[in-house]
């Protein structure tokens, strides 16, 4: 019988299961997709061999990778190009890699990814609705360290979280819609399901409705879901339904681009006919005709400071529990207020009004 070698090489392990190098490489570095079976395969010959990568070993002996994982359900639309800018702002500053992984839409999921964990990353961001809280516990009782965006931490945990404030903007962009312009028949495009900062945003709409005794009409609450094909065929359907409107707010701003797109089609007026107001100040929505009055949330920062309270996490073991930081009222033309275009300064914080209890 052949003798396996005492100081086994990634050469034997390619031979062991059949591929290539490169492939072993890949499964080893994460640097490129590859398939299920032939991960397993690898990953048997690496064991059967007894075989360790080098920087695995260095790994392993000092309990550090110098990679942050980032794990988001997916990166599409221009929302996650400032957050992913701020996150990389601060891990090239600090000389970590990062590792991004997708888990794809169907979520919150209840395992981490192969490509993330203790092993792969000194620490994780989590962004909202992508793992189940059991999922978040057992990372955490794993001793990875994690912050979360966009989501409080399960209950008597007590994880980090980078998040915005709300309702008090949302209430003040529909008090605007009541007030200046004389609204009160103003539809609502949801954001997720489960979604905190759906939560909020809508009772930030649902008290302004209130304070001005306009009542809440369930016809009028209709799915955005945070895409602009969703927002489309809700504000269609309403449209062919017969439902009566004067204005929109939209959970965010892609959702009021497909709610402008079903107006138009059906021969609507912006905001003539029809007043739209969105949330989170995309790049695009200062450039679409009429410019859309909106509330900026500071995207940009929440990426920066939730990768430092990480660093600062895994450096320290310290972290500040809650980071809420403010958003502004943009008013635009889409609303109505044709001589405004600008910030108009941030609704008052409370802090209480952040998460879901």
């Amino acid at each position: 019988m052949r003798q396996m070698s005492p100081n086994p090489t990634i050469h034997d392990v390619a031979k062991r299961a059949g591929v290539s190098i490169s492939t072993v490489s890949r499964v080893i570095n994460r640097t490129v997709p590859v398939s299920d079976d032939v991960v397993t395969r690898v990953e048997a010959a690496m064991k059967e061999l007894s075989y360790v990568p080098r920087a695995a070993a260095r790994n392993l002996a000092t309990r550090k990778t110098n990679s942050l994982g980032l794990l988001l359900a997916e990166i599409t639309g221009d929302f996650f190009d400032p957050l992913l800018a701020g996150i990389e702002t601060v891990v090239v500053e600090n000389g970590f890699d990062l590792l991004i992984s997708t888990a794809g839409r169907g979520g919150p999921h209840d395992e981490l990814p192969r490509s993330l964990g203790n092993h792969n990353t000194d620490g994780l961001l989590v962004f909202a609705g992508v793992l189940t809280p059991e999922a978040i516990a057992r990372a955490h009782a794993s001793g990875l360290k994690l912050v979360l965006i966009h989501q409080s931490s399960p209950p008597d945990l007590d994880i980090p979280c980078v998040t915005i404030e709300n309702k008090a903007a949302s209430f003040a962009v529909v008090e605007h819609l009541i007030t200046e312009h004389k609204c009160r028949r103003i539809a609502l495009l949801r954001g997720l399901p489960h979604n905190e900062d759906s939560h909020w945003r809508e009772m930030g709409y649902r008290e302004a409705l209130e304070k001005y005794d306009v009542p809440f009409d369930p016809a009028l609450a209709v799915p955005g879901d945070y895409k602009r094909v969703v927002a489309q065929k809700s504000v269609a359907r309403m449209l062919q339904d017969g439902v009566e409107f004067d204005a929109i707010f939209a959970a965010d701003d892609e959702a009021a681009i497909g709610a402008l797109q079903a107006l138009y089609a059906a021969g609507k007026r912006v905001p003539e006919d029809v007043s739209i107001a969105g949330f989170d100040d995309l790049h695009i929505s200062a450039l679409i005709n009429p410019a859309l009055t909106t509330v900026h949330a500071p995207t940009y920062e929440v990426g920066r400071v939730a990768a430092q309270q990480l660093i600062r996490s895994i450096r320290t073991g310290q972290a500040d529990p809650l980071t809420l930081l403010p958003t502004e009222i943009v008013v635009r033309r889409s609303c109505g207020c044709h001589n405004h275009n600008g910030y108009t300064g941030a609704p008052e914080i409370n802090a209480s009004d952040t998460f879901i209890q």
